[in-house]
């Protein structure tokens, strides 16, 4: 593995003062042009398939099949985003006319409220998705959709990985004529600590673990201008089965969970950590008879460790058997293994038994008669993800009431591994699965996290945005924000 940092003040201060300079210049630019910077970062990696993708296995032990689909994800992600500004939609524009009557008993002014760009953005890169959560990935495209420079803090995880893929990134944004500064990048912990209390960084994006999102968290709220910081932290992704659902279809149920739950060897953020079946289910006798995968090298050392560490405080806690296991769970390849417990011991020591476990493990839970789910439901914090298994002739509006208040995403007969870039996605929850339970990492709308509105009222024409003229609208009458049907306008 290599060891990259940026130690020295002058590197770390010549990136800050690139990186501002470079905003006054994007927040001016026209969004076809930015939108054209965007398409070239994904012409540039693309390009790049054949060289990226060999030192992202080299560093991660992810296959390539994998990664390939990971790098098309992260492109199409920028294209995506480039489409979305040109559009237009992602800025709320809302025009309000003067009008001498208005009811409140004066005349409403001429005002035209648009978002313009926060400026530097600081990106964390994450460990278990090396293009699309990385460098290039979510939050980097939808901060430079939103014209904001960026600073990456690179993941220690794929330091070689990171240090190429930037190549790419600036050879491709100089090409297409993007100002010096548009990106830059950093490797050390110290480093990365200084751009978040920098007060040149007017936001952050991170994915990663719960204590290292929250110490920067709290760096970015206790500065003396606090800023947004856009974390995504940490995520059981619960399932509940009904009885009905595990009559008509348990055995179905298990292969799918399985499968899973071991996805990415349990890599990912919305694997479903926990699942709640009935008592003597079909879904249980099913699961006992299945065969699990072959373990897998897991991202690194690091990982494998606090995995190992989590599943033995797991299988060491009160009222938990093994129920099923491969034959070498602590391995250096760990192989996947499932717990079982009790609705009953969950809601006695649910801080315990419901923490994220980030490898190829899940807790299995019986409950006796449905109207637990609710209370089981109520237990959890924050989640990205909660689903339900289940007919459609169940009664079930309290439990997906109350999923709906803890997690981002509620999933009907689907599984939470696979989160689609899209208009209407939401990747966020309430804490800790985020440190801003109004914002999501994934889709378009990830945007609005790095813009801020600003109306102008009572402006001649030729001084207002583009978006906000008359005479460059199509519906110059508009007087409430552009309704988005599927993304467009």
């Amino acid at each position: 593995m290599i060891k990259l940092e940026t130690t020295e003040d002058t590197a770390l201060e010549g990136i800050l003062t690139a990186a501002t300079t470079a905003a006054d210049v994007l927040r001016r630019t026209d969004r076809s042009t930015r939108a054209s910077y965007l398409n070239a970062v994904a012409d540039g990696l693309d390009a790049a398939g054949d060289v990226l993708v060999p030192i992202a296995q080299r560093e991660t032990n992810l296959p390539e099949g994998r990664l390939r689909g990971e790098l098309k994800r992260t492109t199409f992600q920028l294209r995506l985003f480039a489409e979305t500004i040109v559009d237009g939609g992602y800025l709320d524009v809302r025009i309000d006319h003067a009008d001498a009557d208005w009811p409140m008993g004066a005349p409403r002014p001429d005002l035209r409220r648009t978002h313009i760009p926060l400026g530097p953005v600081a990106v964390f890169a994450a460990s278990n998705f090396p293009f699309a959560f990385s460098v290039a990935g979510g939050d980097t495209a939808s901060a430079l959709a939103g014209g904001n420079p960026v600073v990456v803090k690179a993941h220690s995880g794929h330091l070689e990985l990171s240090k190429e893929t930037a190549r790419v990134v600036n050879q491709s944004l100089g090409a297409a004529g993007a100002p010096e500064g548009t990106f830059g990048i950093v490797y050390d912990i110290d480093a990365g600590r200084s751009i978040v209390s920098d007060p040149r960084i007017k936001a952050v994006g991170f994915t990663g673990s719960i204590p290292g999102g929250r110490a920067l968290f709290d760096i970015a709220q206790q500065r003396p201008d606090p800023i947004p910081f856009y974390g995504e932290l940490g995520s059981n992704n619960p399932v509940f089965v009904t009885e009905a659902a595990d009559k008509a279809r348990g055995a179905a149920i298990a292969e799918e969970f399985v499968g899973s739950f071991t996805m990415g060897a349990g890599q990912f953020c919305t694997k479903p950590g926990t699942i709640f079946v009935p008592a003597g289910s079909a879904f249980l006798a099913a699961l006992r008879e299945i065969d699990l995968p072959s373990g897998a090298a897991l991202l690194n050392e690091r990982i494998r460790e606090g995995y190992v560490g989590a599943i033995q405080d797991l299988k060491s806690a009160e009222g938990v058997e093994t129920l099923l296991s491969g034959s070498d769970p602590f391995g250096e390849n760990p192989s996947p293994i499932l717990h079982l417990t009790t609705a009953k011991q969950v809601l006695e020591n649910a801080h315990v038994l419901l923490e994220e476990c980030f490898g190829p493990a899940a807790l299995v839970v019986e409950y006796e008669g449905e109207e637990s789910l609710v209370d089981l439901a109520n237990v959890f914090e924050g989640q990205l993800t909660a689903s339900l298994q289940a007919e459609d002739s169940d009664h079930l509006a309290e439990l997906i009431d109350v999923l709906a208040t803890k997690a981002g995403r509620v999933l009907w007969n689907q599984w939470p591994t696979g989160v689609s870039v899209t208009y209407a996605q939401q990747h966020g929850g309430p804490y800790p699965a985020s440190t801003h339970s109004g914002s999501t990492s994934v889709g378009t709308a990830a945007i609005a996290r790095f813009i801020r509105p600003v109306a102008f009222q009572g402006f001649p024409q030729q001084f207002l945005p583009d978006e906000l003229r008359d005479e460059l609208r199509d519906e110059p009458d508009a007087r409430v924000s552009q309704r988005l049907v599927d993304g467009r306008a």
